[in-house]
């Protein structure tokens, strides 16, 4: 069994919070012992009785040292998260029952008008006032995170009707944190201390980043009127599904550890929570081992008992096959932006203004009488030329920038707005302007009362330097952030949003879908000090970007949509979202990328989430725990240890003959991925829908988007639903007229039943 073991791969990144690094194993102690993660496959019951190895190894354990033991899974899967050595480690991998032994790695975050421009359902909407019991829902949502700030106007459980009786979670108190602070709304509420923090922040539900907050506000927010960043974004703040519940599981301090989302996973699991979110994974160049991913692990049981999983597909755009969390039973989500701008405009001595992006409350005044200097004429004497212009830490002059306002360029590095920030208060500057090459650049997280602002593209800053180069004493000022609604064109999938192909399979698309991500209000920490501009209290409402923020709006959507079909599972809810996705932007031309290119399936997998069409889909791909085992036996795991993994398996199971991963593309995924598609070769597949919609006969035709030579064939060409056959299977048939292909291709399949349902699944054929 040992050296076939299990799962996946994680989640995403936050352009606004870092947490950790994402490979680092929990510090050891004086004896060289560290925490390991003993995972064992499915639960051996449902009431969390140990299995008989279970029990047998924690005793081992536990005889050696008994303050080993850190975690004890055993509602959604058996395990244990424990302190032992390296040997002990390798010893207990050999031992019966056991799938795998990995160190307890850190992972971290992938750190309001998104839904108005959304187009929300207005019988989702929730209005504090007016509502009553009957806007309540059963449905919860668990948020792995930082914790939350229940005291949040969001967070309200005024009208809101009792807790389901069926709901098994429990209310942790700390100083800070009491029973009271637990209420309609906010139903559970866990944390999981990490045992190399300090007492404190470890120890309490409450959140002390913002992150946790932000992100179920945005999943599951109270409608709250006049929400704002200091009057930027000012308008009503609500999320996705205000009227669900919300169970916390505070998972993250300085680094979000395996051990501790592993246990969040299995209480969550007992607790009853119907949709899990989580917003942070691993980076794209330090992703675990399948078999030492404890996200996917989890992920896997809590699918398994009918949870969908939500992750955030990470921040490592916008290079190929950098997307995370990308296995197939991980609803993954990129981040867009939406049709709100923040402008922070430069204005020059000789009275040109030109057009920035930021968010900022800038101090300056709005005359142009502030000295302006380029990074490389303010470099040190012994600073890269091109370093200084870039505005690298310690390659400015203290004596030549500071009280400016420098011009740093952005054009051939890597470092952020905030990297360059840093570099210029160092040496005392007094504002920066940075020019990037980026056409669609969004502004990314508030900059408080720094001024500091984004010129978009080289051609757009060229009168900028000609004015510095033709003027002996240049000045200049940058205003403080105005918001600009309807701008277009929006969405653009965000520069940040990591982009597929799946680097663990190209014969599954990820990400799945994509949602706003860049610079949403939602609730914060009452007391970050660190969020105000000098003089002004602590924002209620904070703006963040990056997937974090994206995975939230998809929780939400699901939640809201489970409420309205209780007997859908997590499957078909995806589907419901995936196949109902729109292409296009609001100027009705396709979505493009940040640098202005035509988006494609490894952007925003099937498109940007929908709202109303995502309720009433017509047909939906249900994706079965079979598929998921098959998915393991396609991957290399043998029967026995995909036996060992899962809880529902028949007896009588085995895998398939002769698996390959190319099998995998026969997964019945809302999307279909073929790799290794060469010239006139014949590929097929099969998928099979579910007729969801109010008319029981209804007939569906194919819609074919095919790329230029490459040939698509559907067998049957119609599906014909009756009162009696709800089911129906079809066949895909590739093949090309190429000899060979030198990109990969893209294209899509349409059912349409000629009335309100169209139902699209995106096609990638990779070379």
């Amino acid at each position: 069994m040992r050296g076939n073991p299990v799962l996946l791969i994680v989640i995403f990144y936050s352009v606004f919070v870092f947490l950790g690094d994402s490979r680092s194993s929990s510090s050891q102690s004086k004896n060289d012992d560290q925490v390991y993660i003993v995972y064992m496959g499915a639960a051996s019951s449902t009431n969390g009785t140990l299995g008989k190895d279970h029990a047998h190894l924690l005793n081992t354990i536990l005889k050696k040292n008994k303050k080993a033991l850190i975690h004890n899974y055993k509602h959604g899967f058996s395990g244990f998260a424990a302190r032992m050595s390296k040997n002990e480690a390798n010893s207990i991998a050999q031992q019966p029952g056991v799938v795998s032994v990995f160190p307890d790695h850190i992972m971290k975050l992938h750190t309001t008008r998104s839904w108005d421009f959304l187009k929300s359902l207005p019988h989702i909407e929730v209005d504090n006032k007016l509502s009553n019991s009957s806007s309540s829902s059963d449905i919860v949502i668990g948020m792995l995170d930082t914790g939350i700030w229940p005291e949040a106007a969001s967070f309200s459980d005024e009208r809101i009707g009792p807790i389901p009786s069926r709901w098994k979670g429990i209310c942790m108190t700390s100083t800070d944190f009491n029973s009271s602070n637990c209420n309609r709304k906010i139903i559970g509420a866990r944390y999981y201390p990490n045992i190399d923090e300090d007492a404190g922040a470890a120890n309490t539900v409450r959140d002390t980043r913002g992150h946790g907050t932000h992100t179920a506000s945005t999943a599951a927010g109270r409608t709250v009127s006049g929400a704002s960043y200091y009057g930027l974004a000012k308008g009503t703040a609500k999320g996705g599904s205000p009227e669900s519940r919300l169970a916390i599981y505070k998972v993250c301090y300085n680094g979000c550890p395996d051990s501790a989302i592993l246990a969040a996973f299995d209480d969550a699991i007992h607790d009853g929570v119907h949709v899990l979110s989580l917003s942070l994974g691993p980076g794209s160049a330090s992703r675990p081992a399948l078999t030492d991913d404890a996200l996917a692990i989890g992920a896997f049981h809590a699918v398994e008992r009918g949870i969908m999983v939500v992750c955030s597909g990470g921040n490592d755009g916008p290079g190929k096959t950098t997307v995370v969390n990308d296995m197939p039973w991980i609803f993954t989500v990129g981040a867009t932006t939406i049709d709100r701008d923040f402008l922070s405009n430069v204005v020059l001595g000789n009275n040109k203004v030109i057009k920035g992006r930021a968010i900022n409350v800038s101090p300056l005044s709005k005359s142009a009488k502030y000295p302006l200097i380029t990074g490389e004429a303010a470099k040190t004497a012994t600073a890269d030329l091109a370093e200084a212009r870039q505005c690298h830490f310690d390659s400015l002059d203290i004596d030549k920038a500071k009280g400016k306002i420098v011009l740093c360029d952005g054009t051939t590095d890597h470092l952020s707005t905030q990297d360059k920030i840093d570099a210029v208060k160092e040496v005392g500057g007094l504002g920066l302007v940075h020019i990037t090459d980026s056409e669609g650049v969004v502004a990314n997280d508030p900059y408080t009362d720094f001024p500091a602002t984004t010129v978009v593209t080289p051609k757009n800053a060229a009168p900028i330097l000609e004015y510095v180069n033709s003027t002996s004493n240049p000045v200049a000022t940058i205003l403080p952030t105005i918001s600009v609604l309807d701008y277009k064109p929006a969405p653009i999938v965000a520069k940040f949003s990591s982009r597929g192909p799946s680097e663990l399979s190209k014969n599954i698309l990820k990400p799945d879908i994509a949602a706003p991500g860049a610079n949403i209000l939602a609730a914060w920490i009452g007391n970050d000090k660190t969020a105000a501009p000098k003089g002004k209290k602590p924002p209620l409402y904070n703006l963040a970007s990056g997937t974090s923020m994206s995975c939230p709006h998809v929780s939400g959507l699901a939640a809201s949509i489970k409420s309205s079909n209780p007997t859908w599972s997590a499957s078909a809810i995806r589907s419901a979202i995936m196949t109902s996705a729109t292409q296009i932007n609001n100027m009705e031309t396709p979505i493009t990328a940040d640098l202005g290119s035509v988006s494609t399936p490894y952007d925003y997998g099937a498109g940007e989430i929908t709202i109303n069409e995502s309720f009433d889909p017509g047909l939906v791909y249900e994706t079965s725990t079979m598929d998921y085992l098959n998915y393991l036996c396609y991957m290399g795991y043998d029967t026995a240890t995909v036996k060992v993994i899962a809880k529902t398996i028949p007896d009588s199971f085995s895998c398939p003959k002769n698996s390959t991963p190319d099998h995998i593309s026969n997964i019945n995924y809302p999307s279909i991925a073929i790799s290794n598609f060469i010239g006139k070769e014949m590929v097929n597949v099969s998928r099979t829908v579910t007729n969801v919609g109010e008319e029981y006969e209804t007939v569906y035709y194919a819609i074919i988007d095919a790329p230029s030579g490459v040939k698509v064939q559907l067998i049957p060409e119609k599906l014909k639903f009756t009162k009696h056959s709800r089911k129906l299977s079809y066949q895909v048939i590739f093949s090309s007229t190429l000899t060979s292909l030198k990109h990969d291709l893209f294209g899509s399949i349409t059912w349409e039943n000629g009335k309100k349902h169209k139902v699209r699944s995106p096609f990638v054929l990779t070379v």
